[in-house]
């Protein structure tokens, strides 16, 4: 199979095994999930789930989550980890949407890249479940999995996502990122699979014999 091979076998095969993709993190409005996605790194999310419920029915805009305190937020979202560096985030950002873009969460990537504890990958989480604009967040498990079926030699997250955005059609991006993450969770996890036991690593490579050991995002 060529690369291109690959990729149409690849997002063929998850539309017919996930053609509905809810989003995982729950949520019910752009902030809520702003602070949903940071609350996610380093944290599964059915953790998040667990404790933004809380969190969210205190503080579900950035003009009340003001009105917390530092250590308030943080003795919510400790489980989630990070809590100390995460809670000071939360509440600096939601100082910045009021002064600055008066209290929305900001439709740009250069805007919510600007935000404390705002990545690239949270931003573009934001960018495509929350606006709808075409972008493919490749966290540590996607660039796991790209690596495994061939989509990739890059040995970041960054190229990564360059390379799957030149595989896939833009149309695809906002659902496939959640496909893979889906196939993953479920089929080719991080020890369940070598990229030799699932139905895609057999697939898109048939004669592998050795496990696939993933370049360090």
């Amino acid at each position: 199979m060529t690369k291109k091979d690959r990729a149409e076998f690849i997002l063929n095969y998850l539309n017919k095994k996930y053609p509905k993709t809810p989003i995982p993190l729950k949520h019910k409005n752009k902030y809520e999930l702003l602070v949903a996605v940071l609350l996610s790194a380093q944290c599964t999310d059915e953790r998040v789930n667990k404790v933004t419920p809380l969190l969210f029915s205190k503080a579900n805009n950035p003009k009340k989550m003001t009105a917390l305190k530092v250590k308030q937020i943080r003795d919510i979202i400790k489980p989630c980890g990070l809590s100390p560096k995460k809670s000071k985030a939360i509440l600096d950002l939601s100082k910045i949407l009021i002064k600055k873009h008066n209290s929305a969460v900001p439709e740009s990537f250069e805007d919510l890249e600007s935000l404390p504890g705002v990545g690239h990958k949270t931003a573009s989480v934001v960018m495509s479940q929350g606006f709808g604009h075409p972008a493919f967040p490749v966290d540590t498990h996607i660039h796991r999995l790209a690596q495994r079926w061939g989509l990739t030699n890059g040995k970041n997250v960054t190229q990564t996502e360059k390379d799957l955005k030149k595989l896939f059609p833009e149309k695809s991006w906002n659902k496939l990122h959640l496909q893979i993450i889906f196939y993953g969770r479920e089929h080719c996890t991080a020890r369940g699979c070598d990229g030799r036991q699932c139905t895609i690593c057999k697939t898109t490579y048939p004669k592998r014999k050795r496990a696939v050991q993933t370049l360090k995002a």
